[in-house]
């Protein structure tokens, strides 16, 4: 079993986050060549579009479950005992081309059309600038529907 250990470190607020730091482990994984989008080819791929929505999903990295087989490599010491991270950690070597690879299978059909996505960012874009509900707001998306 490979066990990490945790590390205070005070946030901008001043408050404590308690994170686990997985160098050691970080420094032995090999690294995923997942290819990330080129930032520069996504931004002129939304030139000319007069309406831009763009979605943040900070979080979206505690979607992604750990293979139950890679739970033990997660495993960090605390006082009250050793536990095991079920769902990916920001600070693991390969967590953002993961987090990509998974975004761009779900949106494969929207990527192309009228969405782009890097890491933890989406934008959504639209010819015509057209105010909608939440309701067709989202089938506009879901849909690439101009």
């Amino acid at each position: 079993m490979w066990i990490s250990s945790i590390v205070p470190v005070r946030k901008k607020n001043g408050r404590i986050r308690v994170c686990v730091d997985f160098r050691d482990l970080n420094n032995v994984c090999p690294k995923d060549d997942f290819p990330l989008p080129i930032v520069e080819l996504m931004i002129d791929s939304i030139t000319g579009h007069e309406a831009l929505s763009f979605m943040d999903r900070s979080f979206g990295y505690n979607q992604i479950h750990m293979a139950p087989t890679d739970e033990e490599l997660m495993a960090f010491r605390t006082s009250k005992g050793i536990y095991c991270c079920k769902i990916m950690s920001f600070w693991v070597k390969n967590a953002g081309t993961t987090y990509q690879r998974a975004r761009q299978r779900i949106f494969v059909d929207m990527l192309h059309k009228n969405a782009k996505c890097y890491v933890y960012d989406l934008v959504e874009k639209s010819k015509k600038l057209i105010f909608m509900t939440k309701e067709a707001k989202a089938h506009h998306f879901r849909t690439g529907v101009k």
